[in-house]
């Protein structure tokens, strides 16, 4: 009985840090890539071959920004029960300084893309987003243009 009062005592201290606007998270500036968006085409360009990938058949991409983590989920439609199977996944920190946005890739389901990071442009117009970058890990001889058009989600 005597962790009672200690019980509660914690019960208030944590009402009381929630209420603390320094901690709250509407303290937390917004920025425009912040959001979950829908990856719609991507275009890769390599030693001037371009590959362009509809994401809107078969298969379905989202990446989710929140004030300085994104998270990406790539997964066929068929469940992965035909061919085309395929399931993709990652994330980690990011830095956004004007129209710079540059991702540390710390999580992947692809281990050997893990600890790298990715330098794009992005540009938004209404609710699009395209990001433009180079994709470069020299152990895996990757070396690419990577173009992504995005869609907002509600």
């Amino acid at each position: 009985m005597k962790a009672y009062p200690y019980a509660c005592a914690g019960i208030l201290f944590a009402f009381i840090i929630s209420c603390n606007p320094s901690v709250n998270s509407t303290s937390v500036k917004y920025s425009p890539v912040m959001g979950t968006w829908k990856l719609l085409n991507g275009t890769l360009i390599e030693k001037g071959d371009s590959a362009v990938t509809d994401y809107t058949q078969g298969k379905s991409f989202i990446k989710m920004i929140n004030q300085d983590h994104f998270a990406f989920l790539l997964h066929d439609l068929a469940k992965g029960l035909d061919s085309n199977k395929v399931f993709s996944s990652g994330g980690g920190r990011y830095e956004l300084k004007g129209d710079d946005y540059t991702e540390h890739l710390e999580y992947c389901s692809d281990r050997q893309w893990e600890g790298n990071d990715f330098s794009f442009k992005v540009a938004i117009r209404g609710d699009t987003l395209i990001q433009r970058g180079v994709e470069k890990i020299d152990s895996l001889k990757i070396d690419r243009i990577n173009i992504e058009k995005y869609i907002r989600l509600k």
